[in-house]
């Protein structure tokens, strides 16, 4: 079994739900070990979307990165993402943003999470779960990224999964 860590986002429709829908299918790919609260963020690069909403999960898993790429995609087809522009609205993605101290690139999946570093909406929620694993590349804590980014306003922890009726 490997730890992995993955983000998740969604802001499109019933945002709490699609998380929940999410987290339901994931059990399909391995043991949720770990779950952060939910994060209501502001969208990057493509601002004129809606809010976001973030978490990030920890996953014990059998499966080789790729194998859980492909799962994960297929999960978001079956979930009802429908490809849209790079950084536009979606209703679910899942993201894996560490899989263990695996280094990998391809032309399909880069571990750790290339821009991991530099986005405080994925960093904030990994970091309640994961505060003390080091970057596989940098090796800096993850709450050490987190801490090195400017303050920004766009982004709010909105508590459990389970107390959100949005």
């Amino acid at each position: 079994m490997t730890l992995v860590h993955l983000g998740l986002g969604t802001n499109l429709g019933d945002r709490a739900g699609n998380l929940r829908s999410a987290l339901a299918a994931l059990a399909s790919v391995g043991r949720l070990a770990a779950l952060s609260q939910v994060w209501e963020t502001a969208p990057l690069y493509v601002t004129d979307q809606p809010s976001f909403l973030n978490m990030a999960v920890a996953l014990e898993t059998v499966l080789a990165p790729m194998d859980l790429l492909v799962r994960l995609k297929a999960m978001e087809d079956e979930l009802g993402r429908v490809a849209s522009i790079r950084y536009g609205p979606r209703l679910i993605d899942l993201d894996i943003l560490l899989y263990g101290d695996v280094v990998m690139e391809s032309d399909r999946l880069t571990l750790p999470h290339p821009r991991l570093p530099e986005r405080r909406f994925a960093l904030a929620p990994l970091a309640e779960i994961a505060g003390n694993v080091a970057h596989p590349i940098s090796g800096t804590a993850i709450a050490v990224l987190l801490a090195a980014l400017k303050d920004d306003e766009s982004i709010q922890e909105m508590g459990p999964l389970t107390s959100l009726t949005l």
